[in-house]
This record gives structure tokens, C-alpha cells and sequence, in this order.
């Protein structure tokens, strides 16, 4: 953990007590180092470990007083859609009146509603739309959010959703991986030629979008709303081609195998999972595929079918959390709230809650050996709570006990300004 060589460091925190997270931490604790301290070189973990333990005659530009706080790796927010346009408040109002999906569907309403919206605007629009959402999640300590395409169903549309995604990520602090969407949903043009449509998706809007740095990996809504597994396969042997990784909505509403064929490819995540079985779980676990539970999806539309979790906890399946932030079933822009719901919902532990947020969660995106612990040699993104203990991150409801946010080695305040 220590490393005496060259203590030469760009900045060190002192004062903190951090929960590390760490691969080797104890499954039943957060890897708390007491009255600690942490110091960056070039953007990455340095040296960490009891101030009492700081090399003699260490270096640093500059030392903050952690003031005795908590200090756990940057969050991370590994399943969103939070680049769109438009609301779909009516929706949930007329839902609560007694409409139901078919009524609302006939009415334009549904994920084409967001759709239509998405389209008609700007890339500019779009993103200033999509801003207030993103700076909720960075002021709760979120380093790291992955973000989804799916509402734009053309190749423009969807160019310009993960245009937006980019530009989030080029201008505010925090690191976006960008997941192209296009089996979201069959669009209304492709109506009744769903094939057809996959055909586009696989042959003609990934291609373009690969060639211009727009995909870190790619999904797909496996289920009898969405798309067959056949034709999700298809999906995958595209992203195969292209040498990127895979995810999946799957198991949502019923089981579609979707877990299994996601395990056949080696992806990085299932998400969802409300209809999971075994054998899907046993997939899981022989691939390395994290579960991503939505807990927000779950209680919006009001779900009843609990995801596995004493199955997928025996199995040592790898479970992260995530908001799920979209306008129809998951309005919700906070990761904190997400943690909360996983425990009091989903009967987690605190402990499996913060892990999902941070060390699964890297995992869910492929980026474990960068993010999701803090150990010497990762990049220092971290975030500084005034809690008594790491468990109060999933205790409290609505409150931010953040008070820093490090990305890359450097400080902001928790409160962050427009990009």
C-alpha cells in the first residue's frame, strides 16, 4: 500500500479516513484506513495509508486538511440515459389516474414521446437540457457515468446524442463512457420491420458512429417490448466486429435469456435482472458479468418481481447500482437515493450498496484496473464526505454530505459550474 521511493507528489490529503474498497479488502468491510492520508502524482494514487506512516521528508505542492472526513473512491454511475429532450411527467400523472400503457401509447406518449423530442432538437438544446441532470450526479461525488444513446433510432439522431454524451465528458469533470443504444426501440418508421431495422442498426449506424470515437461499448433492450434474442445476437456480432464490449437490458419484465447470451459474449454487464434464473446467474458467474440493479426503475413503475439477490449474493455474481436516470421509468438523478433504495428495497447492505456504486460498477464498465478502489497506481478520483461512517451514504434520504470531489488529482468544490 506504501510506497517510500519517490515522494515527490503533486498533492496529499491528511487528515481522512478513507474506505478503500480495495480487491483485497475483507467482503465485509469498506477497507477503512484511520487518521490516513492519500497523495497524487499525475493525476493517480501515489502513496496512501496511516499519516502516522508518511515517509520522512515527503514533498507535496500543495496538503489539504480532510478535517477527520471520509474520503471513498469517486462514484460511479454506470447505467444512465441522461442525454434526452422533453418530459414525460403527463405520463406518470395519467398512469396514477388509472390510464394504461396502451391508452398512453395511443395518445404519442411512451419512449417514442421521448424520441420525437430528442429528434426535434438541437445538439446544443439537447445538451443544455441534459446539463442540470448531469451536475446533480457530479455534485454527490460522481467521477465516472456512463451514458446511453437509444432515443434518437437513426443514425443523425443518435450521432447526435453521443456527440452530446462527449461534449459532457470533454466539459465538466467527470469521466463519460458512451454506449451506443440503437436496439432501444423499433422507431415508427421501421414499424412492423424490425429485422429491417437491426439490419440498420448493425450495418449502417455502428460503423459510422465507431469511425468517429463515439462508442465505448454497446447495448441493446433484449426483451418481448424490444427485441428477440436473435436479433440482439445479431446486435453483438456487430459490436464483436468491431472489437467493443457488450451489455444488455435484459430480464426486466420476463426472462428472455437474455443473461445467458450476454455470458456467451463475455459482457460486461446484465442489467436489470427482475426475472433472472439460475442458470442465467450460473452464466453470469462463469463469464465475470456484473448484475446492474435499477432500483429507481423498480420503484417508479412500481414492480412487484424482485431481482435475485440471495441467488446472485451465493453465486458471487458481482452486483453494481445505478440511477437509471431517464425520463419514463427513472426520473431520478441521484446515486445517493439509488443506494438508499437498494438497501431499503432490495434488503442490500450498506456495504454492498457503496461497493456497487464504486468497485462493481468499475467492473460493469471495463475499467476496474482504473477506477472503483483507491490503491496506489489507479487514478485519483475520489470524493470527501462529512459522515461518521462509509454506511451513512446509503442511510440518508435527501441530504449530500459531499464536500470535495477529486477527478484526475484535482479539487472542485462539490458544487460544479456549467460547462
Amino acid at each position: 500500500m506504501t510506497n517510500k521511493e519517490n515522494s515527490d507528489w503533486d498533492a496529499l490529503w491528511c487528515n481522512v479516513h478513507l474506505a478503500t474498497l480495495d480487491t483485497l479488502t475483507d467482503a465485509k468491510s469498506y477497507g477503512e484506513i484511520r487518521d490516513a492520508a492519500i497523495a497524487v502524482r499525475d493525476g493517480r494514487i501515489a502513496w496512501m495509508g496511516p499519516r502516522t506512516d508518511l515517509p520522512a521528508g515527503y514533498r507535496a505542492k500543495v496538503e489539504y486538511d480532510g478535517e477527520a472526513c471520509w474520503l471513498t473512491p469517486g462514484l460511479i454511475d454506470c447505467h444512465t440515459h441522461i442525454v434526452y429532450a422533453g418530459n414525460r411527467s403527463e405520463e406518470f400523472e395519467a398512469r396514477l389516474n388509472g390510464a394504461n400503457y396502451e391508452e398512453i401509447a395511443r395518445r404519442g406518449g411512451g419512449i417514442m414521446s421521448t424520441v420525437r423530442a430528442t429528434r426535434a432538437a438541437s445538439e446544443e438544446a439537447l445538451y443544455q437540457a441534459s446539463l442540470p441532470r448531469v451536475l446533480a450526479l457530479l455534485a454527490e461525488g460522481v467521477t465516472t457515468l456512463e451514458i446511453k444513446s437509444g432515443y434518437g433510432l437513426d443514425k443523425d439522431n443518435e450521432r447526435k446524442m453521443l456527440a452530446v454524451a462527449r461534449r459532457i465528458g470533454n466539459q465538466l469533470p467527470v469521466h463519460v463512457r458512451k454506449t451506443f443504444l440503437g436496439a432501444h426501440a423499433l422507431p415508427p418508421e421501421y414499424a412492423d420491420a424490425a429485422d429491417r431495422y437491426v439490419d440498420s442498426v448493425c450495418n449502417d449506424m455502428l460503423p459510422a458512429l465507431v469511425s468517429e470515437g463515439l462508442v465505448d461499448a454497446v447495448d441493446a433492450f433484449c426483451e418481448k417490448i424490444g427485441f428477440s434474442a436473435g436479433q440482439t445476437e445479431r446486435v453483438f456480432q456487430a459490436a464483436q466486429k468491431h472489437n467493443l464490449p457488450v451489455k444488455l437490458h435484459a430480464e426486466q419484465l420476463s426472462d428472455q435469456g437474455g443473461a445467458e447470451l450476454t455470458a456467451r459474449y463475455r459482457g460486461l454487464s446484465a442489467d436489470h435482472l427482475e426475472y433472472l434464473s439460475q442458470s442465467g446467474i450460473d452464466a453470469m458467474k462463469a463469464a465475470g458479468t456484473v448484475a446492474v440493479l435499477l432500483p429507481g426503475a423498480f420503484y417508479f413503475l412500481r414492480e412487484t418481481k424482485y431481482p435475485p439477490i440471495a441467488a446472485l449474493r451465493e453465486a458471487g455474481v458481482p452486483i453494481a447500482i445505478s440511477t437509471d436516470c431517464n425520463p419514463g421509468t427513472s426520473p431520478m438523478t441521484s446515486l445517493l437515493l439509488a443506494m438508499n433504495m437498494a438497501c431499503t428495497l432490495f434488503r442490500m447492505t450498506p456495504l454492498e450498496a457503496l461497493s456497487g456504486v464504486t468497485r462493481h460498477a468499475a467492473t460493469a464498465l471495463g475499467l476496474q484496473s482504473e477506477i472503483g478502489s483507491l490503491e496506489v497506481g489507479k487514478r485519483a478520483d475520489f470524493a470527501l464526505w462529512q459522515i461518521d461512517r462509509p454506511g451513512d451514504l446509503a442511510y440518508g434520504i435527501g441530504g449530500n454530505p459531499c464536500r470535495w470531489v477529486v477527478n484526475g488529482g484535482v479539487r472542485r468544490e462539490r458544487t460544479v459550474t456549467r460547462g
